[in-house]
């Protein structure tokens, strides 16, 4: 049978909601991974064959706040105390491998090779590190317990080196933007603003909203910690970040948020022997005065500015009037596009390596996006992205007892990894914000 997408109405949303969570309640232990070999704590896996016994940055914090919702929703206390240590287990795993230099796996597998082993193999200063959610997610963790932190604590010094390698080594001088090191496993892989662009050139919209956040997680960890001081060294990076975002990389032409191109050659003044006053040498009259050039590409990811609070008030207006609403770029029937058909890059063809973000909808942007309508008011929007997601996922439910790693834009017709659960089980979040129920949220 062909994918159709369900009618919008109140019947079908509550018919999908009420199949989503018997099947995610069912299933949601499986996400749960015992200790062992390279991972010396129990974690989070996202699940299906293709993620089976491995853990991954930002797919193990948003897991862990959708698995949250599941527990406040269908949990006792009992099960909330035992999630804790799988919670934890994926901090922790991740700052075991931490270090001196800072650098963390991006994901790590069962039987994956010791650190010293990985960084003979890399350079840990000029390649890509675990994404700026590991703050996050320990923020999302130590706020559930009430603010209790010491479980951190005697970790605290590899956290603060591996965001050191990112304010150090990962930041763009003259902007102040952060960039990718490479397009190596960036979690949107093949987004056109990083994809097979030059090293060290990216300087994503959707990197640095995470890092925002980011660094506001530090700040909170640290007054947790009793460490006021490096709390307030933390906000003030935040703070000077959000300033230099809100500077480089807002369009006001067409009212977005965009990726920037650092790969600009160097204003050097010249040296030449036997050079005199009249003569002619190139650009030395007037040489750029801008440090990074727009990428003004379709791409999701300035959605992350209202999700990250980055973006002001007059500018969340514009982004959702002449984006979000937009029929013919971002906004489909079964969510967001992960890249507007209007850009020539568009292609829904299925793809495991790199994973495809080239216009296929992902059930995580469906629901950050959600977050940054719900944050800056827009609720009619935020219901219109939630309903949407819900029969989007219950009908997957319904037709193949399982969910898809992402769908096609028009029909929701899935396109790959039967089985995939991670972010997706977010749907319940979503569900419960429309039913005015509790809701477990990201820090």
């Amino acid at each position: 049978m062909f994918a159709q997408l369900p009618e919008r109405n109140k019947e079908n949303v509550r018919k999908y909601t009420d199949l989503c969570r018997k099947h995610i309640y069912k299933d949601m232990k499986g996400m749960y991974r015992e200790k062992g070999k390279s991972l010396v704590y129990p974690f989070l896996a996202p699940g299906s064959n293709q993620y089976l016994d491995m853990l991954w940055d930002w797919d193990s914090w948003l897991s862990n706040v959708a698995l949250r919702q599941i527990l406040l929703e269908n949990g006792t206390e009992k099960d909330r105390q035992e999630a804790l240590k799988y919670e934890q287990g994926c901090v922790l795993n991740s700052l075991h491998y931490g270090g001196m230099d800072g650098w963390i796996p991006i994901w790590i597998e069962r039987d994956a090779p010791s650190r010293e082993e990985m960084l003979k193999k890399r350079n840990p200063w000029k390649s890509n590190t675990h994404k700026p959610t590991l703050a996050q997610h320990a923020a999302f963790i130590v706020r559930n317990m009430g603010g209790d932190a010491e479980w951190l604590r005697e970790d605290f010094y590899k956290l603060q080196a591996f965001e050191s390698l990112y304010l150090n080594f990962h930041r763009h001088k003259a902007t102040g933007l952060f960039f990718w090191q490479t397009d190596e496993a960036i979690g949107v892989d093949n987004d056109p603003s990083t994809f097979y662009r030059p090293h060290g050139s990216s300087g994503s919209i959707f990197l640095n909203a995470l890092m925002y956040k980011e660094l506001l997680a530090m700040e909170y960890l640290a007054d947790c910690l009793n460490m006021g001081e490096i709390a307030r060294r933390f906000a003030k990076e935040a703070e000077q970040l959000k300033e230099r975002v809100r500077e480089h990389c807002w369009d006001p032409r067409d009212g977005f948020y965009y990726s920037v191109d650092l790969n600009l050659l160097p204003v050097k003044a010249p040296k030449v022997k036997g050079l005199n006053p009249g003569d002619l040498f190139l650009h030395v009259g007037q040489p750029r005065t801008y440090d990074c050039l727009i990428q003004r590409l379709s791409v999701w990811s300035g959605f992350m500015a209202l999700w990250s609070g980055i973006a002001t008030k007059e500018q969340a207006a514009r982004i959702v009037k002449e984006h979000y609403k937009d029929s013919l770029s971002f906004n489909a029937p079964a969510g967001v596009r992960t890249l507007s058909p209007l850009e020539k890059m568009y292609d829904l063809r299925a793809s495991g390596n790199p994973s495809s973000w080239q216009g296929p909808i992902w059930i995580n942007v469906n629901y950050l996006v959600f977050r940054g309508l719900v944050k800056y008011g827009y609720l009619e929007e935020a219901r219109e992205l939630a309903e949407k997601t819900i029969l989007l996922l219950g009908r997957d439910y319904e037709r193949f007892g399982a969910l898809h790693e992402y769908y096609l834009p028009e029909n929701g017709e899935p396109v790959l990894n039967k089985g995939f659960q991670n972010w997706n089980l977010l749907v319940l979040n979503m569900a419960a914000w429309l039913e005015g129920k509790a809701i477990a949220e990201e820090f």
